[in-house]
């Protein structure tokens, strides 16, 4: 069975930005274990299921309200990476960030689009 949100490219493109930033959080310090590695992670993976929750069986203003909240969890996984980037936890690490940047545009404009298109 497939469901809704499986569909969906915002979800796809969600489960990516989600595997980056596993990969992101792997690499940081011991001591930001149960900090800047566990928000990472937790911000990354509300992004996919708050898309998938909102796109069963709601009507337009519940998706909308889940569809917010997958784009201030983005935004909050922006805040992480800005913070990651000031204590230079991957300075070596410049090419994986810039992945994570390009396809955290697109998935931004994405939510906002179809956040847009639902409303």
């Amino acid at each position: 069975m497939t469901y809704k949100f499986e569909k969906l490219e915002v979800w796809k493109l969600a489960i990516k930005f989600n595997a980056l930033a596993y990969n992101i959080a792997e690499k940081l310090p011991d001591h930001e274990r149960f900090n800047l590695n566990s928000q990472l992670r937790r911000a990354s993976t509300s992004i996919a299921l708050n898309i998938a929750e909102g796109s069963t069986g709601q009507t337009n203003p519940e998706q909308l309200r889940f569809l917010s909240f997958a784009i201030r969890s983005h935004i909050e996984v922006v805040a992480c990476i800005r913070l990651i980037q000031e204590r230079n936890y991957m300075d070596s690490n410049v090419e994986l960030l810039n992945r994570f940047e390009d396809l955290g545009s697109e998935l931004f404009a994405k939510l906002n689009a179809f956040k847009r298109a639902i409303s």
